[in-house]
């Protein structure tokens, strides 16, 4: 057993009951998003919290164990994406990541922004031309050092 045979169990119990991450989130105490980066291999629990999505996916003692264990960060099975979606977002980072870096260090400085120290929030925005994801990204800034 390991950390992905975890989040495959996970997964399919989730599709089986018909689950929803903000449903799961709220049991657990979390934000929807940190949940299921949770959920998905990419974050550590609390025993607690093991404790709570043992119950909600009925993991044993011993899946639940996997869960306080910290992951190997990075769940993508290549380098460059092939999920569409996942894609898109490799497509904003490759043509938006040197404004991003310019407009960042104008602001701030030499530096950059924390993945550790960070939230992140998704949300439906209505519009009549079709509805929008609105994600917001929000990391520390942690400049680096002279020495």
């Amino acid at each position: 057993m390991n950390r992905n045979d975890v989040t495959e169990k996970i997964i399919s119990t989730k599709v089986a009951k018909g689950l929803q991450w903000e449903a799961i989130a709220e049991k657990v105490g979390q934000s929807k998003e940190w949940t299921t980066a949770l959920c998905l291999g990419q974050m550590t629990a609390t025993p607690e919290q093991a404790m709570i999505v043992g119950k909600i996916f009925g993991l044993t003692a011993e899946e639940q164990k996997w869960l306080q264990v910290a992951p190997y960060k990075g769940s993508l099975p290549t380098s460059v994406p092939t999920d569409p979606l996942i894609y898109r977002w490799y497509e904003v980072v490759s043509v938006y990541g040197t404004t991003i870096k310019e407009l960042i260090h104008e602001e701030f400085g030499d530096g950059i922004m924390s993945a550790i120290d960070f939230s992140i929030n998704i949300q439906r925005e209505a519009n009549p031309n079709g509805d929008r994801v609105n994600v917001v990204l929000s990391g520390k800034f942690l400049p680096y050092k002279q020495y």
